[in-house]
């Protein structure tokens, strides 16, 4: 459409990424937000997951754009003929299970791990997470409101020039429920002494959980020593946990043990989503010189799935392969997704359809898990949740009488890793997919067959000039392509690289027999200058 009349700028419409509406703050306007609540409200109210009248939850995270976008939501809600269930600043899991609970919608204003200068809108339904079938109405209902929106006279506008609501609502009074019942959930599904005799350091930085996962650590027995608290927005990634991050938490580590012994140091991304987990050496580790090891999130959920006996898991492409060996040899039915929460969900609720499961539940390689069905005391929460991991694998290696580093080490031998590079274009990203998926609709494709089609057999001459036996790779022999480019060598070894769906960022997972393989295969694509991504930035620009 045309620009309004009445604004000085012109607008940016906000879309979809992986999960949720994510933006730049600066696009993030009043009238942007509220376009895009009020859409998705209008879908929910004509799709009868909310009535007339109803309420909504609303709460967010710590960033400091936050308090105004709510604001904006709000008035969105109170206009769609709803009324506020303020939640504030809560996790997102909190903040979808008061909703589950309670049968209302949500909406959660947070940009998870991404930078402060970005900021999204999470929507969820009274009865889940939104997902992908729901985009396109959402996207038509939103439509439908901007252009009602952009017909309105400076005169007739609830907006300014600047986008900004001339008048914004007092959001109404924090009701703690969504909190108080996200402590409840955990503290009726295991023992008070679950975690007793355990001293955990928790790192609080910015993550808008800080407060909920140390009651919780406490109200299940540990000791939690706070440390590195920030009152400016820090993004943390868990998908991204490089040598600085780590160095970051053996330094917290030390500083937690000024006071005593340290089994382990925990924390979560901004919203409260996903784990970070490490646990404490009583030395260094002879290969890396740390006194922390750090397991990746995917990881983390392969722990939990084998805590909880689970018979169906979801994962998404990019997890550690290792999950489907385990998977296999216990005889659980394994659904590869898309990456993405929705495609788990959806993929958990197809498994619960069929009415052959009892343990149903999903994880990403972020360590968001997610539970699709009831297990006994742990009610179904099937939204990313970092809690849930945090709690099964220290309580796990209590349980064991070992250490949490020595628990790990039951996991089969397969390392993983990832990183990315930030403010990478998103055309060049798409050039880059385009470059290397030549054909729409492949899910899995061998290329160490004879009849390999030209166009593929050019896309493995392209990959093993850039993966070369010189950085250590063997031959490429098979391709996944469910999202991004998934690249087995002949090795075993795994290179994964997909365009993020939230971000400017190209990513980059690695699986390998060895940590420092792992390792060494993430810094080989995003090492400065000349990088292997960096080289394919350069072969279609």
């Amino acid at each position: 459409m045309d620009k309004p009349s009445f604004l000085d700028h012109e607008p940016v419409a906000i879309g979809f990424g992986t999960s949720g509406m994510r933006a730049l703050v600066r696009d993030l306007t009043d009238l942007a937000v509220y376009v895009s609540v009020k859409g998705a409200l209008r879908y929910l109210v004509s799709s009868e997951n909310v009535r007339a009248g109803g309420g909504v939850v609303l709460g967010g995270d710590l960033r400091p754009s936050t308090p105004r976008i709510m604001r904006a939501a709000a008035q969105a809600i109170l206009d769609s003929g709803l009324t506020v269930e303020n939640a504030g600043m809560v996790p997102t899991p909190a903040l979808l299970l008061r909703g589950f609970l309670t049968r209302q919608p949500g909406v959660m204003v947070t940009g998870s791990h991404i930078p402060f200068d970005r900021n999204g809108i999470k929507i969820s339904k009274s009865v889940g997470e939104v997902l992908k079938s729901d985009e396109p109405g959402i996207l038509r209902e939103i439509e439908r409101v901007r252009q009602e929106e952009y017909a309105q006279t400076a005169a007739t506008s609830r907006f300014d020039a600047h986008g900004m609501l001339k008048a914004a609502p007092l959001l109404p009074s924090v009701d703690t429920a969504a909190a108080v019942q996200y402590v409840q959930r955990y503290a009726r599904a295991f023992p008070s002494t679950a975690l007793a005799g355990m001293r955990i350091a928790l790192y609080e930085h910015s993550a808008v959980g800080r407060a909920l996962v140390r009651t919780i650590l406490i109200a299940l027995g540990a000791e939690v020593v706070p440390v590195g608290r920030s009152n400016s927005f820090v993004p943390v990634d868990t998908e991204n946990v490089d040598e600085a991050q780590l160095a970051l938490l053996e330094r917290l580590v030390d500083e937690a043990e000024t006071v005593g012994p340290i089994d382990a140091i925990v924390s979560t991304d901004g919203d409260s989503d996903r784990p970070l987990v490490a646990a404490v050496l009583p030395e260094r580790d002879v290969v890396s010189g740390r006194r922390i090891r750090f397991l990746p999130g995917d990881l983390l959920g392969l722990v939990v799935a084998e805590e909880l006996d689970a018979d169906v898991v979801a994962v998404p492409v990019s997890a550690n392969d290792a999950i489907e060996s385990v998977m296999r040899a216990r005889g659980v039915e394994l659904h590869k997704t898309r990456i993405g929460s929705p495609y788990v969900v959806s993929a958990m609720a197809a498994a619960q359809q069929s009415g052959a499961h009892r343990h149903v539940v999903g994880w990403e390689a972020n360590g968001g898990f997610l539970v699709g069905s009831n297990l006994g005391a742990l009610d179904a929460l099937p939204t990313r949740d970092a809690m849930l991991p945090i709690i099964v694998n220290l309580a796990a290696a209590r349980a064991a009488r070992v250490s949490l580093a020595t628990f790990w080490s039951r996991l089969p031998p397969r390392f993983g890793r990832s990183g990315l590079i930030d403010e990478m274009p998103v055309e060049v990203s798409r050039a880059i997919m385009k470059l290397l998926v030549v054909e729409e609709g492949v899910e899995e494709l061998r290329l160490d067959s004879a009849n390999v089609a030209p166009a593929w057999r050019r896309v493995k001459e392209t990959l093993e000039e850039l993966f070369t036996p010189q950085l250590g790779f063997d031959r490429v022999v098979a391709l996944n392509l469910v999202d991004g480019i998934r690249i087995r060598f002949q090795s075993g070894e795994v290179a994964h690289l997909r365009p993020s769906g939230n971000a400017p960022q190209l990513r980059v997972y690695a699986n390998a027999d060895s940590q420092h393989r792992a390792d060494e295969i993430v810094t080989l694509a995003l090492r400065e200058p000349d990088g292997i991504l960096r080289r394919l930035e350069r072969l279609v620009t």
